[in-house]
């Protein structure tokens, strides 16, 4: 199905495109200050895309909330060379209006309920541990929540502590893109595909090493290859995994995930996630993931599961997440290019 049919199937009124302008210097007269004043003003249920343009290497100092009634967003700067940043220090410890933490549900920098959302070229940030000079944070630091289903980003970059980017649920597409975070950093119950990214490890081991080591009856697994059309898992293409220390502590052990053609260059262990606690595994070594066509010298220090071809072509491209049905191979700027891609 080609890019057009596509928008056309997801929605025959979305020719008019609607594109605000958003900059911290703006008058009133010029547009809109805040990105989230541009998303409080997008009508509810609408079927046109809105296109929210940033301004290239400006820092946008806020929390942002794309709800599930905005659907068709695309926020985008308008020099992807020169990223705009969208940053803000909330983490799960964060007490909120009412007095009680915010949880890991409340405390991303970005938070996108919607369906059908797109970024390209844009910093998301949780700056709370570079803001308390890297000491141990309260709890998940999440720079951007995803729950909305059928999103994809290209060009960006994703940037926090513990739980830099919580995948939380929906068929997303990562493309390009750089995320940086320091434990159990992707995590959640989506089904995503990653191509041509490059996650980093910036281990606090200050940290690390306060984390318990899990009792005998958690430190069990599932071999992660067992992805049922309907269940959550990640894929992980043409990708490169580094970072620093000996030892990357990527995600949850429990959530498939599966490495193809892909650089790793540390050994990568899953964290326990049990009752909102995190545990270190009891062994260290020969955690199991699923790979394919992969290389690096992490990848002779873990116990994976090598794929043959007829098992690994399910993960290789975006039929994983259902892509061909709503992925733009392009992000749409105007009215004009969204109906000549």
């Amino acid at each position: 199905m080609d890019a057009l049919r596509r928008i056309r199937t997801q929605c025959s009124a979305q020719a008019n495109t609607v594109t605000n302008f958003i900059n911290p210097t703006n008058s009133e007269e010029q547009g809109y200050r805040t990105i989230g004043e541009s998303i409080a003003n997008i009508p509810d249920d609408s079927t046109k895309q809105y296109i929210l343009i940033l301004s290239g290497g400006t820092v946008y100092r806020e929390k942002v909330l794309v709800s599930k009634s905005k659907p068709f967003v695309t926020i985008r700067s308008d020099d992807p060379i020169n990223p705009a940043i969208i940053v803000w220090n909330d983490t799960a410890a964060t007490l909120g209006k009412d007095s009680k933490p915010l949880g890991v549900d409340g405390s991303s920098t970005m938070t996108v309920e919607s369906d059908y959302f797109i970024a390209y070229g844009v910093v998301f940030r949780n700056d709370v541990a570079a803001a308390a000079k890297k000491k141990k944070a309260e709890g998940e630091a999440p720079a951007l929540r995803v729950l909305g289903t059928k999103a994809t980003f290209y060009n960006c970059t994703i940037e926090g502590g513990q739980g830099a980017l919580y995948d939380q649920m929906g068929l997303h597409y990562f493309k390009s893109c750089t995320i940086r975070g320091t434990i159990d950093f992707i995590f959640g119950s989506a089904k995503s595909f990653y191509e041509d990214c490059t996650i980093v490890s910036v281990n606090n081991m200050e940290e690390i090493m306060t984390l318990p080591v899990a009792p005998p009856q958690l430190d069990i697994h599932d071999n992660p290859i067992k992805v049922a059309p309907g269940e959550g898992g990640f894929s992980f293409k043409t990708c490169t995994i580094t970072g620093e220390g000996q030892q990357i502590f990527l995600g949850r052990m429990g959530t498939p995930s599966i490495y193809s053609y892909t650089q790793i260059a540390k050994e990568v262990v899953p964290i326990i996630y049990d009752k909102g606690n995190i545990f270190m595994p009891s062994n260290m070594t020969g955690r199991r993931c699923a790979t394919f066509k992969c290389y690096g010298p992490g990848l002779e220090k873990i116990w994976h599961v090598k794929l043959r071809y007829a098992e690994a072509i399910y993960f290789l491209g975006t039929d994983f997440i259902n892509g061909d049905s709503w992925i733009l191979s392009i992000p749409p700027t105007d009215a004009e290019t969204l109906l000549s891609v």
